[in-house]
């Protein structure tokens, strides 16, 4: 079944329904089929996710016996969350019956207890782990000699791969990269969206992973590209969007792919002619939904941080966050003050620093914290 509205703000359906990405997508199929892992760098909500899924229904349009999986790591907190998300990502599912799977599974894990169930629906299995205390780095040494087990091909994408780095276990990467260097039929796409730490785990040669991977980062997409994709879309239910209206807002959100697609969707289910005013008023309405959000954000900061973030998002964009100039307008306390507090809201992804400078990650939320008097 179709999605109702074309312009999809999570998950994938089908080329039809992504924009572009045509060279990083190749770039990536050429890569993976032909044995190269894969490092993808984007801020979040750029698209990362959906090129990776882009390019899983490519590699198995052309390679129908081909598995992919897809795992978000984000929420993980250390490595016994890593190994559940990973058990019940890939156990079961390169198997062609339930008993086989279970016969796989129970061959394979002999440090934990599965339990296997079915989805009534789809009949998909579903693989529980009780994982004892210590036992966490035997697990994931069964889970990836079951992998390799299957003469199947493989292509695994580990998304927000630098949480890793914040897992309380020392030498995480070193034990996944003694596994994955001697899996010939597996391949990895490791994406995240923190760009530096994501550069020195694949760049730093003190780093065990260490240019093991090709590197691809993606920014956004090109205005007339974009604007031709959705121009089309809109033609086709007897809808308008003209140039003018469009690079409106492509501009004001600086191509970030994922604020695009949010407004898009909101014209396209207006079904009115997308003006510029209509544009606004969609604006006002994501913003408006999220003010609840936004200010239960913002209680667990200093009110310095809160300045601050305040000060950003009335700038649009600091180049400069320590000048004088920028503490004196915004009447900020010193620098040092300034730099404690811009550390936090970095590491919490509330403040990114872009090519340009810094920003507010989220843009509607910028665009609410620039309406709040200072």
């Amino acid at each position: 079944m179709k999605p109702n509205n074309p312009f999809l703000i999570s998950g994938y359906y089908s080329p039809e329904y992504f924009c572009d990405r045509e060279k990083e997508t190749e770039l990536m199929m050429n890569a993976l089929y032909n044995g190269r892992n894969i490092t993808l760098i984007a801020p979040r909500r750029m698209g990362k996710t959906g090129l990776i899924k882009n390019v899983f229904y490519n590699l198995q349009d052309h390679e129908p016996d081909t598995i992919t999986f897809y795992m978000d790591i984000f929420s993980t907190q250390c490595l016994s969350d890593f190994v559940h998300l990973f058990a019940s990502t890939v156990l079961g599912k390169l198997d062609s019956t339930p008993q086989k799977a279970l016969n796989r599974i129970n061959q394979f894990l002999k440090s934990c207890r599965p339990s296997l169930t079915f989805d009534e629906l789809n009949g998909i299995p579903k693989v529980a782990l009780e994982i004892a205390p210590s036992k966490e780095e035997a697990t994931l040494k069964e889970i990836f000699d079951y992998l390799q087990s299957s003469e199947k091909r493989c292509y695994i994408a580990i998304d927000e791969f630098q949480q890793i780095a914040e897992y309380p276990e020392k030498g995480v990467e070193a034990l996944l990269r003694s596994y994955i260097q001697f899996m010939p039929h597996i391949n990895f796409i490791f994406a995240g969206s923190k760009q530096h730490v994501m550069q020195e785990m694949f760049l730093s040669a003190k780093r065990p992973f260490y240019q093991s991977t090709q590197i691809l980062s993606i920014d956004k997409i090109d205005e007339m590209i974009y604007y031709n994709f959705a121009a089309e879309l809109f033609t086709e239910q007897g809808l308008e969007l003209d140039a003018t209206t469009f690079g409106h807002f492509y501009q004001k959100f600086d191509g970030h792919t994922w604020y695009i697609q949010a407004l898009l969707n909101r014209l396209y289910g207006y079904r009115k002619p997308a003006s510029v005013e209509l544009v606004n008023f969609a604006i006002e309405e994501i913003v408006s939904e999220s003010v609840y959000n936004y200010e239960n954000l913002i209680k667990a900061y200093t009110l310095s941080s809160i300045k601050l973030l305040k000060a950003i998002a009335k700038e649009g964009c600091v180049k400069e966050i320590n000048s004088g100039e920028f503490i004196t307008k915004y009447k900020l306390k010193a620098a040092s003050s300034v730099n404690v507090a811009l550390k936090k809201l970095i590491s919490n992804e509330i403040v990114y620093k872009s090519d340009k400078g810094y920003i507010v990650y989220d843009r509607f939320m910028a665009l609410w914290l620039s309406g709040l008097p200072f």
